[in-house]
């Protein structure tokens, strides 16, 4: 889940981090959590567009969800991971700040210019 987030963000060409939240962060659900930051260079600070969760069993164990292994045996409960996606409106405002130029333009990624057919807004 973290690498498929990671890929988009290296097209996009934008500045990010990976950082493994520590155990008083994280959710009642979760064993462990990975964020993925984006730089705002106008916030000067980084803000998270993705969390990305392994629930061990914890979620499989409150719904009865279980598989039986191909040995056969006693049925086991399945481990959960949890992946919000990337949030567009902030990486929009990332895309904007981090090319924005002088004159106010902004320089696209190559993946976007090449679908939008243009290389700059503004």
């Amino acid at each position: 889940l973290v690498g498929h987030a990671e890929r988009v963000l290296q097209l996009l060409g934008l500045h990010y981090r990976v950082t493994l939240l520590p155990a008083s962060d994280l959710a009642f659900q979760s064993a462990k959590t990975i964020d993925i930051e984006v730089w705002l260079p106008g916030q000067g600070a980084y803000y998270e567009v993705s969390s990305c969760s392994n629930c061990e069993d914890f979620q499989a164990r409150r719904g009865n969800v279980r598989y039986r292994p191909k040995e056969g045996g006693r049925p086991q409960y399945v481990h959960t991971l949890n992946g919000s996606g990337l949030a567009t409106s902030r990486l929009f405002a990332a895309i904007l700040e981090q090319n924005q130029r002088r004159d106010g333009t902004v320089v696209l990624p190559r993946v976007l210019a090449e679908l939008l057919d243009r290389e700059t807004l503004g």
